[in-house]
């Protein structure tokens, strides 16, 4: 048995042994769970997904006279929701911008919307912010606009109600005829393509199924800085079905997040325009585990074959409500480019970013070997049963 306490000393005195989620699988592989829980600290995860339940809450500041009021506030055009206080504010990533519905966008065009907000006050690009109020005797002033970047907000935190999930549907469309442009991405008729998103071993939640590492407080590397877990992600499912080996086999677990914007790189947040959809916003997470002991060494060695997800028609259960589970395949089948459906061979295409997914977890084993970034003691667990 460790400690986070002893791995956190070990780090500061450059002793730590720190391995990505990949270097984990070979080296439980090679040496067995005991053994490497005895010479391994900290297992490093990545994911580079995108991610629609996030979002930006944001603080403008009163720099005029008179003052003002928010009551209505527009980033670049899209609509924020600004009933929070005078000059706060909240932008959704899927908000689209004002004047630019579905029906008017055509394959080769981009939906802009909140995640492009986001995505360009990181990269230090300048956007036209734009407030509308009712007066009252403390907020005379009716309404301003100007061109702000990131720098001129008080306050600009990323605040993601629903990230990482523990694991996530194949899409694919096997009864429509005709095209179906969703979140996973567009789905042809008749099996012709199959969508999925995560980046299996190395994803965070499948190296602690159990959440018995990460909780409210969790340090993680989030957009690039450093940011916190604060509690399970809305659709949270504590109870899953599980393989013999702990992995969900349906989406179960997610994360709630939040992280100073000020610290973050447009490497790691990107925005996502999806034709006839709208827009997601790619989202860069890394979690360390620590590896306390052999139960969590096991946990840490998942491989790609140990990760099934279900195939899910999409023309059914977005229409019909249904939760149908056409059969379930391994994340190593899905990254060899196709897979089996009744005989049929479907081809597969990842929505998540493996390399910048293990590129994010290198980057995270670097600080902590460097000891630029400690771990932390959860103060409350997710629930997982």
């Amino acid at each position: 048995m460790k400690t986070i306490a002893e791995i956190n000393e070990r780090i500061k005195q450059g002793r730590a042994v720190v391995l990505t989620a990949e270097e984990m699988t070979k080296a439980v592989k090679e040496m067995g769970a005991e053994k490497a829980a005895k010479e391994i600290d900290v297992v490093t995860t990545g994911t580079f997904s995108p991610m629609c339940s996030s979002g930006m809450l944001f603080n403008i500041g009163q720099t005029e006279a008179p003052t003002l009021r928010a009551s209505k506030m527009w980033l670049n055009d899209v609509p924020c929701h600004a009933g929070l206080a005078a000059v706060d504010g909240f932008v959704g990533a899927t908000e689209m911008r004002e004047g630019d519905p579905l029906n008017q966008v055509y394959p080769g065009e981009f939906h802009y919307g909140g995640a492009h907000v986001i995505e360009d006050l990181i990269a230090g690009r300048k956007v036209k912010l734009r407030c509308e109020s009712y007066t009252t005797d403390c907020y005379p002033k009716k309404s301003f606009e100007r061109e702000i970047t990131i720098h001129d907000l008080k306050y600009a935190h990323m605040l993601n109600p629903r990230n990482c999930y523990q694991n996530y549907n194949v899409a694919v469309n096997e009864n429509a005829h005709k095209t179906l442009y969703t979140y996973m991405g567009a789905l042809k008729p008749h099996l012709q393509n199959a969508n999925f998103a995560t980046s299996g071993e190395l994803s965070p939640l499948f190296n602690d199924p159990y959440f018995k590492t990460i909780g409210l407080g969790t340090r993680i590397f989030l957009g690039g800085g450093i940011g916190y877990v604060i509690g399970s992600g809305t659709q949270h499912v504590p109870n899953p079905k599980r393989t013999e080996k702990g992995v969900p086999m349906s989406a179960s677990g997610t994360l709630m997040v939040k992280g100073d914007m000020k610290a973050m790189s447009d490497r790691y947040v990107r925005a996502h325009s999806l034709f006839g959809y709208g827009v997601s916003l790619a989202v860069g997470i890394g979690i360390p585990i620590p590896v306390l002991n052999a139960e969590i060494a096991q946990y840490t060695g998942v491989g790609n074959e140990d990760i099934l997800m279900p195939v899910k028609d999409y023309s059914l259960d977005y229409q019909n409500c249904s939760s149908r589970v056409i059969k379930h395949v391994s994340y190593a089948e899905l990254i060899s480019g196709s897979i089996d459906i009744d005989g049929k061979k479907v081809p597969t295409h990842p929505l998540t970013s493996y390399q910048r997914s293990l590129e994010i977890a290198e980057e995270l084993k670097k600080r902590i070997e460097k000891g630029a970034f400690l771990l932390t003691q959860p103060v409350e667990n997710i629930e997982a049963y």
